[in-house]
C-alpha cells in the first residue's frame, strides 16, 4: 500500500501499526548493545520473521528495522560507508513480510549528536545524513518515512527536510516523559503544530512513556493537527527481573489503550519497546470496525 493510499486509508479508520523491533530481536538472540541493522544482512531470517509475525497479528504497517541505520550512528560499529547496503536490505525485508496490501515504514531514528549552537552538527549537514538514509530506504521499497523518538525539535525538522528529499510521504514522532514533554522540553503542540507547518504528514508520540501517559499527549497532539496523529506507546514501565528488562503493560492493557486512542480520533496506532505481537493481536481486535466520525 503506497503511502498516499495509507494516508487516505487512515482518515477513515484507525490503521494498526506493528510493535518493537529491538527487543524481539534480542529474543532471536541479539546481543545487548549489538548493531540490529547488520542483521538486515547476516541474518534476515530473523528480521524477516519479526516482520511477518506481526503482519499475522494484525499489523497494517511494519517498520523496518533501521532505526539506528543513519550514517553518524552506524560510525559507532564501524559501519558508516554501510549506510545505503544496510538500509536498503531492511527495506527489502520488510516489503516482502507486508506484500504490497500493508504499508513499510523507513525507520529514522535520531542522530545521538546535538546541532549547533549546542554541539558541532550543523542543521545542513544532519539533514543531508537523514537524507541518505531516507533515499536508501526508499530504494529498498518504503511507502513512508518515519522519523521516530526524536526529543529536539532542530534535529526532527533537519530529519524532515532530508527525508522529503525522497518524495514518499513522512512522518515525526516524540518521545515525551511523564512530564509531558521530550528531554529537550519540547512539548506536545509546539511539536505538532511545527512539524506539520514545516510539512510532515503526520505527527505523534512514540516510546518514552507506556499507554496511559501516552494517551495525555496524544490527545493534545489530536487537538493541534488536522494531519495524521500516530500513537505507539512502549508496552508499560521497563523492570529488571532477574537480570533482563521487562515491560509491565499486559496485551488486554494496550488493547484497552488502542479502542481509547480510536475514540481520539488517533489515525495509526501501534507499539514501541516490550511490545510483541500478542498485543499486537490484542490491539487489532479492540479496533477492528472502527471507523473515524
Amino acid at each position: 500500500m503506497t503511502g498516499e493510499a495509507l494516508i487516505q486509508l487512515a482518515k477513515t479508520r484507525p490503521v494498526l501499526s506493528d510493535g518493537a523491533m529491538g527487543t524481539m530481536l534480542q529474543e532471536y538472540g541479539l546481543n545487548a548493545g549489538a548493531c540490529p541493522e547488520i542483521w538486515n544482512v547476516e541474518k534476515p531470517e530473523a528480521v524477516r520473521a519479526v516482520h511477518a509475525a506481526y503482519i499475522e497479528a494484525g499489523s497494517r504497517i511494519t517498520s523496518t528495522n533501521t532505526f539506528g541505520g543513519s550514517r553518524l550512528k552506524l560510525a559507532a560499529y564501524g559501519l558508516a560507508d554501510r549506510v545505503a547496503e544496510l538500509n536498503s536490505a531492511g527495506a527489502n525485508i520488510a516489503r516482502e513480510a507486508a506484500g504490497a496490501e500493508n504499508s513499510v515504514a523507513g525507520s529514522i531514528g535520531p542522530t545521538g549528536e546535538f546541532l549547533e549552537p549546542l554541539g558541532d552538527l550543523s542543521f545542513d549537514t544532519a539533514a543531508d545524513v537523514f537524507a541518505e538514509q531516507s533515499e536508501a530506504l526508499a530504494s529498498g521499497g518504503a511507502d513512508v518515512i518515519l522519523l521516530e523518538t526524536f526529543s529536539d525539535l532542530q534535529e526532527a525538522k533537519a530529519a524532515l527536510a532530508g527525508a522529503l528529499r525522497t518524495g514518499l510521504p513522512v512522518f515525526c514522532t516524540f518521545a515525551f516523559d511523564t512530564g509531558g514533554r521530550t528531554m529537550m522540553g519540547l512539548d506536545p503542540v509546539k511539536a505538532a503544530v511545527e512539524m506539520s507547518k514545516a510539512g510532515a504528514s503526520g505527527v505523534g508520540a512514540n516510546c518514552g512513556v507506556g499507554p496511559d501517559q501516552t494517551l495525555e499527549v496524544i490527545s493534545q497532539i489530536r487537538n493541534a493537527t488536522l494531519g495524521i496523529v500516530i500513537a505507539q506507546p512502549n508496552a508499560g514501565l521497563p523492570r529488571i527481573v532477574e537480570g533482563r528488562t521487562t515491560y509491565d503493560s499486559t496485551p488486554e492493557e494496550m488493547a484497552e489503550f488502542a479502542a481509547k486512542s480510536a475514540r481520539l480520533g488517533v489515525n495509526i496506532i501501534g507499539a514501541c519497546c516490550g511490545s510483541t505481537p500478542q498485543h499486537i493481536r490484542a490491539m487489532a481486535a479492540a479496533i477492528e470496525g472502527f471507523h473515524a466520525g
